[in-house]
């Protein structure tokens, strides 16, 4: 029989394509559908690695990728959210969550492939309610999986009067590392786990492999999932760095052990398949399910040492925002208001100089072009945000309790402040997306302008830094201080507007330069608006 390369290439390329976007568009639509709270899930259910596991579970089974739930946990401990002990807790729950692509593909149901799209496209295109395009999402990428393993499957039948690939998978079967390694490969190739074992039971459904040679390229696939975590920590901080690579020596770990024990776990799969009766894509399947849940088992009372031998491995000491508030003690709210309101006090302060934080960072990206500051000043924004709920919510429940006329007026005030502390990160944010723009579209600002944004921002965080200290420490000095230098904030925004119109009409600078320009000292201005009003917050009710 003629082997037509060609024909084989263009079926097994074009499935895996509509394989990738089926499992793509499945995972957005259920991530939809399930009200975007991944974070959240995330947020909660980590306060102990067991708790991270079932998480880990959860959200990789929403978004249908190990590497997506992956990435997303390196942000989180990144921006504080999560400490190391619980993101390993989430890595080991992803690599669980992600077999469940496995035994939905073992359902084999490649025929029925057509109508689901078809039904999947009209919830998409006939319906305006946004729940029901969700779902109709999640159905269009189910069809479009089978879809393309169906094309996949047809491309690889060819294979089995290839010379090459029957003694590709004999090597393969005498020599398990080399399976491990086309597996790593082939998911560092495509980016998804999911992919690859798709592939392999396709493979192994039509005889082309055997399982003795198709385990150790599962084995693989873990391994070369982890690439993605590595790259989105590339740039991160230390904590981030630390999780991706607890990744990789957790799948590292696992893959050489069931390696050491292969004819064992072989051995078990058969008995596994004969006793259920299963299909070979659901053989496949189980056997993905139970190396990742025993490779969990077997590494989950080893949490503490992973982090210890990451944090040996990756040293240094990282700089942490921390989005959850450490002072909003609940019990207060109760038993003493007073007390409570001290606490909100003290993350109300605490909130003041993350602002601070954020500013300083904001304008060193602005000076250096550095993508780290503009991180750190977007993880900052965040934290920002997050504490914002917290406290209002804090300070709601506690203004259902009985309180002196006093007592309610600090309690005002405090209200008043985190909203004015949240609109400077609302600030500094759009100062941010300025800079990004200045720095993509190549907008130079002239020596004078630059000098100018300096003065103005050296000036503006000064004022901020005050505003949190007389806050702090109930000072009237410092918060007419405040009052003093948001006069001369004003005044400057005034000054070098009036100079960068001298400078358009005198040609020196460009029409690009000067949106950038004014809009970054008009949001500064804005930041000199909200620190004077904490500052007349503690000149006048709040006592």
């Amino acid at each position: 029989m003629d082997f037509d390369i060609q024909g084989v290439l263009f079926e097994f390329l074009g499935g895996l394509g509509i394989f990738l976007l089926g499992i793509k568009y499945m995972g957005e639509g259920l991530q939809k559908s399930a009200g975007d709270r991944l974070r959240d899930i995330l947020d909660r259910f980590t306060s102990n690695p067991f708790l991270g596991v079932l998480a880990g579970i959860i959200v990789t089974i929403l978004i249908q990728s190990s590497s997506g739930t992956t990435v997303l946990t390196v942000g989180l401990v990144n921006a504080g959210f999560m400490t190391l002990r619980q993101a390993i807790g989430v890595i080991m729950g992803a690599n669980i969550g992600t077999t469940v692509t496995a035994f939905i593909i073992g359902f084999n149901i490649g025929e029925y492939s057509l109508p689901i799209v078809a039904i999947g496209s009209f919830m998409l295109f006939f319906f305006k309610h946004k729940k029901v395009t969700a779902i109709g999402q999640a159905v269009f990428g189910f069809g479009a999986l089978f879809l393309g393993l169906e094309l996949m499957s047809n491309g690889m039948k060819p294979l089995r009067y290839l010379d090459t690939f029957h003694q590709l998978t004999i090597d393969m079967s005498t020599s398990p590392v080399l399976g491990v390694v086309i597996g790593t490969v082939f998911t560092l190739i495509v980016q998804s786990s999911s992919a690859t074992i798709g592939i392999l039971q396709g493979l192994f459904s039509e005889g082309l492999i055997g399982l003795d040679a198709a385990l150790p390229v599962l084995f693989g696939d873990n391994l070369g999932t982890t690439i993605t975590a590595v790259l989105a920590a590339l740039g991160a901080s230390v904590a981030a760095k630390r999780a991706a690579l607890t990744h990789v020596i957790f799948n590292v770990i696992g893959a050489t052990i069931f390696l050491i024990f292969l004819g064992t776990f072989t051995t078990f799969v058969q008995f596994l398949q004969s006793y259920f009766n299963l299909n070979p894509e659901m053989t496949l399947a189980f056997a993905h399910g139970t190396f990742n849940i025993a490779n969990t088992i077997i590494q989950f009372p080893f949490i503490g040492g992973l982090a210890w031998i990451v944090t040996k491995i990756i040293p240094g000491k990282d700089v942490i925002i921390e989005y959850k508030p450490k002072h909003l003690d609940p019990i207060f709210i109760q038993q003493s208001p007073a007390v409570a309101l001290d606490q909100a006090k003290a993350e109300i302060v605490r909130m003041g100089e993350y602002a601070h934080k954020g500013l300083e960072e904001t304008n060193l990206y602005l000076t250096t072009q550095q993508l780290v500051h503009s991180e750190m000043a977007t993880q900052v924004e965040g934290a920002l945000n997050n504490l914002d709920r917290s406290i209002t919510e804090y300070l709601v429940d506690l203004s259902a309790m009985s309180m002196s006329d006093e007592q309610s007026e600090k309690h005002t005030s405090l209200m008043d402040m985190v909203r004015d502390i949240e609109r400077i990160g609302d600030h500094f944010e759009n100062i941010i997306e300025l800079i990004d723009y200045k720095i993509s579209n190549k907008v130079v600002l002239t020596e004078q302008a630059q000098e100018d944004l300096n003065n103005m921002f050296d000036l503006t965080i000064l004022t901020v830094k005050q505003a949190v200290k007389a806050l702090e420490n109930d000072d009237r000095e410092e918060a007419l201080a405040v009052v003093q230098k948001e006069d001369q904030i004003d005044k400057m925004e005034r000054i070098y507007r009036k100079k960068h119109i001298i400078r358009m009409n005198e040609g020196i600078c460009q029409g690009s330069a000067g949106i950038v320009f004014v809009d970054i000292i008009s949001n500064l201005e804005r930041i000199g608006d909200h620190a004077v009003n904490i500052a007349e917050e503690v000149l006048g009710e709040y006592k």
